[in-house]
């Protein structure tokens, strides 16, 4: 073919050439005959002709002599599997209680009543029937208007036992009775535990038998007390070793529910009017994750489930109750955030926000405390203020009004570095006015003088301050090298006071003293709450991370005289002492606020301070 081709000239080159396209025969690749053929097709009679001689060559092969029938087996098609979903089929158990008269009324309801026909009374006295009336009642297919009437009085009076029923549901009778029935429930399941709380007799529940039981069991019964005269006798010296073992816990209930679980106990304070309210606050420590806060009011009446549910948007850390009105509950948040609920209303919203304040914090509100303070010149003329302080530097009083709105009682700066300039070292610039604030992170103000308070920051120090006067910070107390989680004020001996830090030590303070007086270390986690019993100037609880301790500086000041590990699930973040009962109450990261009763705790005295 290239010897063949040419070389087209210009002339050829434009040259008009027509090219006509047309389609190729059909090629087919698979062709299978049908083996049906329609009787209207055009060779359908000769179809049916071959399968008519067929038919007759089979009905010959049959009579014929050399015709035998045999069997082949045949090879079987691949089996098919076919696989069908459906949702799955769910069954359920309905009851109803069926009484008397409900059984009466539908029989009424269900029995025909009788055409009414109209009579008409004629002089003599007799009766006749209209002829409408026995046309319809020949008829019997146009029934009347009272019939219809009397067909619906049944529909209706279902729907208005419905709407009652409703009615009766939501009723606020209802609501107060079945409270009523709540506290009667949880008082049987907890009297045991709330006996021994209220630190009166436990009330045994006698056994009710019948007469025939009864003597059959007399003699069984004067058996049993011989037996138990003889364990008393025998338990006696282990009771007493126990006694004289030293202070022991043992957990009476858990204050927890399904919605606090997931969340960790942040702050805790009492009711200062009715001992048994409890207001919890919980958060969420893992930042990616956050949750929305809670902060509950607990009741001993029923340990199982909160009386009020506060949600807030951000995490719970610090709650109190005021004292003139003890129906208000201040709280603090994560981002910032004060507060204000009346726990006597069943609503979710807050009677007062910061939100809309110019002044609110720009940090964690770490605290807060209802205080009393002078409020003028005038002898004995004291109100509650709010005092809060937070991580952004800055301890707030807070004004209630128609909104809330703070002043600044002080801010804590950061101090100068103690180490000393080396020879030629030139001096560092000043840092920026961001370093410059030191977070605040607890507080808490003198037993006695309500104008001086002390101060822990994140740098480890401490300070005290004072509310009134040109010179706030009276005195720095450096000690610890972590941040300070708490400060508290001795209740007996003024003069003292105790703090806690993330350097795992517990220190002792004078006030006169800038340097600690006693180190307590008996183990090395963070101690994130401390706090000192309500009667006694020697005596104070701690919580770390695993553990829970109880000191006593008049029996040793180097080890707790009881330590043990009261949260296996989480670790403990917060504890409190009961008001009115002897018995410590301590929160964990599981959302949990157990309530352990004290055993054999030395009774104070008027000598310890």
């Amino acid at each position: 073919q290239e010897q063949g081709e040419a070389a087209l000239t210009e002339a050829e080159l434009e040259q008009r050439v027509e090219i006509f396209l047309a389609e190729t025969e059909t090629l087919w690749m698979l062709d299978l005959p049908t083996a049906v053929v329609s009787t209207e097709a055009e060779g359908a009679g000769r179809v049916l002709e071959r399968n008519k001689i067929y038919e007759e060559i089979c009905k010959a092969k049959i009579d014929s002599e050399y015709f035998e029938e045999k069997r082949v087996q045949t090879i079987s098609g691949a089996a098919k599997s076919k696989e069908v979903q459906c949702e799955t089929i769910s069954t359920a158990e309905k009851g109803m209680v069926v009484t008397s008269w409900d059984l009466d009324n539908s029989l009424d309801a269900s029995e025909p009543e009788p055409a009414e026909t109209e009579e008409a009374t004629s002089p003599a006295g007799e009766r006749s029937q209209s002829p409408t009336a026995a046309g319809h009642s020949q008829a019997g297919a146009v029934p009347s208007a009272t019939a219809i009437a009397e067909s619906a009085a049944p529909a209706r009076s279902h729907e208005e036992k419905e709407c009652h029923s409703g009615a009766i549901l939501t009723s606020a009778k209802l609501q107060q009775d079945l409270v009523v029935m709540e506290r009667i429930l949880m008082e049987n399941i907890f009297q045991p535990k709330l006996a021994v709380y209220r630190q009166i007799p436990v009330l045994i529940e006698p056994v009710v038998t019948s007469d025939t039981e009864a003597e059959a069991g007399e003699e069984e019964e004067g058996e049993e007390e011989k037996e138990e005269q003889k364990q008393e006798e025998a338990s006696e010296p282990e009771q007493r070793a126990a006694e004289g073992a030293g202070p022991r816990l043992e957990q009476l209930w858990s204050y927890r529910c399904d919605l606090t679980r997931g969340h960790s106990v942040s702050s805790m304070a009492w009711n200062r009017v009715n001992p048994d309210l409890l207001a919890v606050g919980y958060r969420e420590f893992v930042p990616r994750d956050q949750k929305k806060g809670l902060a509950c009011c607990w009741s001993l009446k029923n340990p199982m489930w909160p009386e009020r549910i506060f949600r807030c948007e951000h995490g719970v850390t610090a709650v109190d109750f005021s004292r003139a009105s003890p129906s208000l509950l201040a709280v603090g948040t994560a981002d910032g955030r004060v507060a204000i609920y009346d726990v006597r209303s069943r609503r979710d919203a807050a009677l007062l926000d910061s939100s809309t304040s110019l002044n609110k914090h720009k940090g964690p509100v770490w605290q807060l405390r209802w205080v009393e303070q002078d409020r003028g010149a005038a002898a004995g003329d004291k109100g509650e203020r709010l005092m809060c302080i937070s991580g952004d530097g800055r301890m707030t009083l807070w004004f209630i009004q128609q909104r809330l709105d703070c002043s600044d009682v002080m801010e804590i700066k950061r101090t100068e570095s103690g180490k000393k300039k080396l020879p030629g070292e030139r001096e560092r610039k000043s840092e920026g006015p961001i370093s410059q604030q030191a977070a605040g992170m607890c507080f808490d103000f003198h037993p006695e003088d309500t104008d001086i308070f002390l101060a822990g920051t994140e740098e480890g120090h401490i300070y005290c301050c004072s509310c009134s006067g040109k010179e706030q910070i009276l005195g720095t107390y450096r000690g610890h090298k972590g941040p300070v989680y708490k400060v508290a004020w001795n209740p007996c001996s003024t003069d003292v006071f105790l703090s806690c830090c993330a350097d795992w030590s517990i220190l002792l303070w004078h006030r006169d003293c800038h340097t600690p007086l006693l180190t307590f270390t008996s183990v090395t986690a963070f101690v994130h709450d401390i706090t000192w019993a309500p009667k006694s100037a020697v005596t104070f609880a701690a919580v770390n991370e695993q553990r829970v301790e109880i000191w006593d500086l008049s029996v040793s000041i180097f080890q707790p005289v009881l330590s043990c590990a009261a949260s296996p699930e989480g670790n403990l973040s917060s504890l409190l002492f009961a008001r009115n009962a002897e018995c410590l109450l301590l929160g964990d990261s599981c959302g949990q606020v157990g309530v352990w009763q004290l055993h054999n705790l030395a009774v104070p005295s008027t000598d310890q301070v």
